[in-house]
């Protein structure tokens, strides 16, 4: 068996064939990069960093680049970019070097191409392992994880008293012992619980609704604004506050979209009649649609929320238009530079709810002083679990907008609707949401606020567009097919043991007749979410993120034990994952478990048991399988929390505002003709009840095609909807009734506390910036029009946030050093004394937009992957019903086959291959057959629904933007 250092770092040993190498330059560059993989090797791994000074920060060694690398990585190795992206195979087909001839005595992944891939995997597990060292910080725990609790050290914690029931709670007597000990049982873990309870049976208000969102980011830099300590006010020095520097001036020169033709697109609201003829321009994606940027705030919707019932507090706040830089100098915008911005002084906004404003307490541990918590917190006042909390509802308020079918309590109600004759249409659409009019008697109306009447029926009613109303009314149509397939499974063997069981009796078969409605329903919902994570994970994810290395590591973080096909699978499933999860060392427990169990796959992870192996948590098909639901242990015994509960934290909604994402103009087609653009809907048209009439009018098959095939916007400077900056909103009363969307994500960001873009990226372990300079993409050649608009922007950067007289003797973080041991002082490498660029001021969104350097077929920047890599395998790790919970007796047999298949009955396989691998039909793609099979002539070749429909994919992760040739006359590619 190869050993774990060599799988790591490749080769020991090399032996060559002769051979005629058409190239002498890469025969000399093979031959260094060779030698270069032997030192590597010699040396062994690197450590996990002890502090955070120690950092990874994704730059590796001169050997290590050139070995996975060669001379591409090398040159690039001086960028405060990662180095990674630049390996052999982490790009396209340019990104590989040509086989010389070469042949090593251990098999494929010691050559050049494959070692750059698998060296990109290990970078991102060494971040992943740090990130789970450094970055967890509760702030209603975060003493115990510091302190511990006497006996156990806090980062192998795995209860919390902060986590249980209050007494006040309806289920506190159901939780709590004799002895006071809180254990979730019987019915109370038997399904997703409304407002997310007992997902953990011993920590049951982890990730329950109202719960304070975390933060990754230590304490003392929250709140910069503030002042609070000597690093931040160094940092700073008095430029910042809530709206300093200002946020309407930041959204109008760094954001607005500019226009060819300003009178076609009409600040985003198209033209009469939704012509065609309507024109607004906006940076496009090739490699990404419209159905994916809907996509993800149908995701945040059951993530994450700050609002109350679609609202935050009543005070009302200014939100600028009263400040900007003039040649360096602060100076108040006059009327006449306000008209020419486009921005409104008079614009006011709800302030944000806050949980505690008053002074962070702190504590001592070893001498050193820490803050308990961030100096002001908010709760997330829905679940956070991934459990379509925006479907199903998650408390009693959002749970009356749920409207189940009166003739068949297991689905949700769907009514006809329009007079499309497509296929699906007998499936109907959601009801819409009960307002009660004055005059209409009898009439029991849904909570709703006044301007969601008319909308579809939905828990989670706000911000509704006719993308929610899509996504909603698909996967409720695939719960009703989920229900309809149990009832015909019941049907032809109501006999049979349909896999389900009571935890409150546990050794009771129910047979597919016993089934109720309720447990149907909630098995259905159970599916649904698995679903809904699936597709997120292994199909968004990898088209968001569009190289081998994220191909290979999302998928094998999902499925890697289930999925026998997977080498990686196959050598780390054989490393005891659950003794790594039970080792009382923090490193064992946490770092390596992460590492091992993420590689193997999360999904599904301890939901087998084994007599001879009783701590192995992964898939052994040879062996008798002993899971017992009886067994809490086993119940519950495939997560890990990493010493710290499981909830969002703060800077995880900050890299989900993603805002540029979404076009002005819907470009609506129909399946009759799908290569003409009949109308441009403005997506203004389609909010709120809006959105009912446009899905009634399109149909949901020709809105799915319409936005499939329509590319998103790219996530970069100068790219924001002009109806996001200009959108009413009556219900504030105000002057205007109009906000500002993008400058209003400056504000709660720095609401919230979250630290400015260059101390953000510290925190997470990444590579300080100096000056706005290096946002530069330094790949570009000199004199190209990229980099020629890309200094442009770092110009207007510039100009909105200012240079200031930097003073070396200032220390500004303790979170990083610089190469040489030094502290990082406000001069950031430059002379003492001279102008600097207020990088550090940089709000957190504005610097990832302007992050230019993105790995390849990377929609975002590296900065909020960074984010991503923590976050998105927490979500996974925490969720029992994920991991030890994902069993027949809460999904069903037929549930628990229809996640892992894709669907009902066994697996389909796409007839070509996929970027150099055989792959199944996905997720995404049959439920849209399954829910809409008029679709079936338009996904043929479709690979992954959120690439554009149209699009040719072209060979190894390309870019192009060229179409297939059924599309060769579609408009879009003129």
């Amino acid at each position: 068996m190869i050993s774990y250092r060599t799988l790591l770092f490749v080769p020991v040993a090399l032996s060559f064939t002769a051979w005629t190498p058409p190239n002498p330059q890469k025969v000399l560059e093979r031959v260094s990069s060779d030698k270069a993989c032997v030192r590597v090797a010699e040396k062994g791994l690197r450590p996990l960093a002890k502090q955070q000074t120690e950092r990874f920060l994704g730059k590796v060694a001169e050997d290590t680049a050139n070995c996975r690398g060669g001379n591409k990585a090398l040159e690039r190795r001086s960028s405060v970019w990662l180095d990674w992206p630049n390996y052999w195979g982490a790009g396209d087909a340019s990104s590989k070097t040509q086989e010389l001839g070469a042949i090593t005595t251990v098999g494929k992944h010691l050559k050049p191409n494959e070692r750059g891939v698998d060296g990109a995997l290990i970078d991102l597990e060494y971040q992943r392992m740090e990130l789970i060292r450094f970055n967890l910080n509760d702030n209603k725990t975060f003493e115990n994880y510091i302190n511990g609790n006497g006996t156990t050290d806090g980062p192998v914690l795995k209860t919390w008293e902060a986590m249980r029931l209050p007494p006040s709670h309806p289920q506190f007597k159901q939780v709590t012992t004799a002895k006071g000990v809180q254990v979730c049982t019987g019915e109370l873990i038997r399904n997703r619980s409304l407002t997310g309870i007992c997902n953990d049976i011993y920590n049951p208000a982890m990730g329950s609704t109202h719960q304070l969102f975390a933060r990754n980011v230590r304490f003392e830099t929250t709140s910069p604004e503030l002042g609070k300590n000597e690093l931040a006010r160094n940092r700073h020095g008095d430029r910042l506050g809530l709206l300093q520097p200002d946020p309407q001036v930041i959204s109008r020169k760094l954001f607005t979209r500019a226009q060819t033709k300003p009178d076609m697109c009409n600040f985003g609201q198209g033209l009469p009649d939704n012509a065609k003829t309507a024109q607004c321009d906006y940076k496009k994606a090739p490699f990404f649609n419209v159905l994916a940027a809907y996509w993800i705030q149908f995701m945040t919707h059951d993530w994450f929320s700050h609002l109350r019932e679609g609202h935050n507090d009543d005070a009302k706040m200014a939100m600028g238009c009263t400040s900007q830089k003039v040649n360096n100098q602060e100076q108040p915008v006059t009327a006449e530079q306000s008209k020419t911005l486009g921005c409104r002084p008079n614009d006011k906004v709800d302030a944000g709810y806050i949980a505690q404003h008053e002074p962070a307490p702190s504590f001592d541990h070893n001498g050193k002083s820490y803050l308990a918590r961030a100096q002001k917190t908010t709760e997330n006042t829905v679940t956070a679990w991934w459990d379509a909390s925006q479907i199903y509802g998650y408390d009693d308020t959002s749970l009356k907008r749920v409207k189940r079918d009166p003739k068949d309590n297991a689905k949700l109600l769907m009514l006809p609707r329009g007079k499309s004759t497509a296929a699906s249409d007998s499936q109907g659409y959601l009801p819409v949401l009960n307002s009660c009019d004055s005059n209409q008697t009898g009439c029991v109306a849904d909570p709703i606020n006044p301007a969601w009447k008319g909308q579809e029926a939905a828990a989670f009613a706000d911000n509704w567009t006719v993308g929610m109303s899509f996504y909603h009314n698909l996967f409720v149509r695939e719960h009703n097919l989920i229900v309809d397939a149990f009832r015909k499974q019941a049907a032809a063997t109501p006999q049979a043991d349909s896999g389900l069981r009571n935890p409150a009796k546990p050794d009771e078969v129910i047979t597919y007749q016993k089934v109720t409605d309720e447990e149907l329903f909630q098995l259905a919902r159970l599916v649904v979410a698995a679903e809904i994570a699936k597709i997120h994970t292994i199909e968004w994810t990898t088209q968001l993120l569009y190289d081998e290395p994220m191909n290979l590591g999302m998928n094998a973080n999902w499925n890697g034990l289930l999925d026998k096909n997977n080498p990686v699978s196959n050598v780390l499933q054989k490393i005891v994952v659950n003794r790594l999860g039970q080792s009382p060392q923090e490193t064992k427990a946490n770092q390596l478990y992460s590492a091992f169990a993420a590689g193997a796959g999360i999904f599904g992870l301890g939901s087998h048991r084994y007599q001879d192996n009783p701590g192995f948590l992964g898939y052994l098909p040879d062996k008798k399988d002993i899971w017992d639901l009886r067994n809490l242990q086993h119940v519950n015994g495939g997560t890990n929390h990493f010493g710290s509960p499981f909830n969002f934290p703060e800077e995880f909604p900050t890299v989900y505002r993603l805002h540029p994402l979404i076009p002005d103009l819907l470009e609506f087609r129909e399946l009759q003709n799908p290569n003409a653009i009949t109308k441009k809907v403005p997506v203004a048209s389609t909010f709120r009840g809006k959105a009912t009439q446009a899905m009634t009018d399109g149909g949901l098959s020709n809105w799915a095609m319409s936005m499939g095939r329509q590319r998103l916007g790219v996530l970069t400077l100068q790219n924001h909807p002009q109806f996001l900056q200009n959108l009413d909103m009556p219900r504030l009363q105000t002057e205007t009734n109009k906000i500002d969307v993008a400058a209003l994500d400056l504000i709660r960001d720095r609401e919230h506390g979250v630290p400015r873009f260059n101390e953000f990226r510290r925190q997470y372990g990444l590579t300080k910036l100096t000056s706005f300079g290096d946002f530069v993409d330094q790949r570009l050649e000199k004199n190209s029009p990229e980099r020629k608009e890309q200094e442009r922007l770092v110009g207007v950067l510039r100009e909105v946030y200012g240079q200031h007289q930097c003073d070396a003797s200032k220390v500004i973080t303790d979170s990083q050093l610089n190469a040489d041991g030094s502290a990082i002082n406000d001069c950031l490498g430059h002379a003492d004394s001279s102008m600097v660029d207020n990088i550090e001021d940089v709000d957190t969104v504005v610097g990832w937009l302007a992050e230019f350097t993105h790995p390849h077929g990377f929609a975002i920047s590296e900065t909020q992957f960074q984010v991503f890599i923590l976050n998105a395998s927490r979500r996974l790790f925490s969720d029992r019903f994920f991991t030890s919970s994902f069993r027949p007796e809460f999904y069903s047999s037929l549930g628990h086959q229809w996640v892992m298949n894709n669907g009902p009955g066994e697996k389909q396989w796409e007839a070509n291959e996929y970027n150099g691998h055989k792959v199944q039909v996905s997720l995404l793609k049959r439920i849209l057959l399954r829910t809409m099979p008029e679709l079936s002539g338009e996904l043929a070749g479709v690979m992954n629904a959120f690439d554009p429909w149209s699009r040719d994919i072209g060979q190894y992760y390309s870019l192009q933007w060229k179409p297939k040739p059924r599309a060769a006359s579609d408009e879009s590619f003129k």
